[in-house]
């Protein structure tokens, strides 16, 4: 059956420096997050070269982090920009008032609901903010319906452009991992991907948080 390629988007100033970004500001990637982007591009265009596919389609997130991204990679897989899905569900999870903050603040902010969230993020929401529940839950029927369209022809391929939280969460259940353990289980640094091809007996997940290649003398973005 078809393969679908997970992907956070590649570096901001807020992932380079350890800050949560939800919706509060709408950042674009750094100068390296934009190199980054086109390494994805590259890393996504010879795993495709490698499995039988004549039709791609290239889904994101209409932050603009992700567009950068998407953009990027659509110009390494030969793709129009305009080819590009813009799916408003694909979007990060609300921060509420821990947006901007590290790890660190939050814990000092609320000590006591950070630990809670980081036991359970699935099921503890974030002050004035989304649980990963509730982010499942908008981006679940995305993800479903691109993966039903998938299982119609192992010639299919798509690439999803997305967020740390969106990611992780899709990652867990197609791992028959706890959802509660998504964020402790899972990892999704910027600009990897993650590929699940589809079978008759169900998904097989063929990579996890992939990197590609650094240019040389460069580090991966963060």
């Amino acid at each position: 059956m078809g393969s679908l390629f997970l992907v956070r988007h590649a570096t901001t100033d807020a992932s380079a420096t350890g800050r949560n970004l939800g919706r509060a500001s709408d950042d674009p990637l750094t100068a390296e997050g934009v190199q980054l982007a086109g390494r994805t591009g590259t890393a996504i265009a010879a795993e495709l070269a490698a499995l039988p596919h004549d039709e791609v389609r290239l889904l994101s997130s209409p932050a603009q982090r992700c567009r950068q991204t998407a953009a990027a990679i659509a110009g390494r897989l030969g793709l129009d920009e305009a080819r590009i899905e813009i799916e408003p569900n694909l979007i990060e999870i609300d921060y509420g008032s821990w947006d901007g903050l590290t790890a660190e603040e939050c814990r000092a902010r609320d000590p006591e609901l950070r630990a809670a969230w980081e036991a359970d993020p699935y099921t503890v929401r974030v002050p004035g903010g989304e649980s990963g529940a509730d982010v499942e839950r908008r981006a679940r029927p995305v993800l479903d319906a691109v993966e039903t369209w998938l299982e119609a022809d192992r010639a299919r391929a798509a690439v999803v452009v997305s967020h740390n939280h969106v990611v992780r969460l899709r990652l867990a259940r197609a791992l028959g991992l706890p959802l509660a353990m998504y964020r402790r289980r899972v990892q999704a640094d910027p600009g990897a991907y993650s590929l699940i091809t589809f079978t008759p007996d169900g998904p097989i997940v063929r990579r996890v948080n992939a990197s590609p290649v650094p240019m040389a003398g460069q580090q991966l973005g963060r």
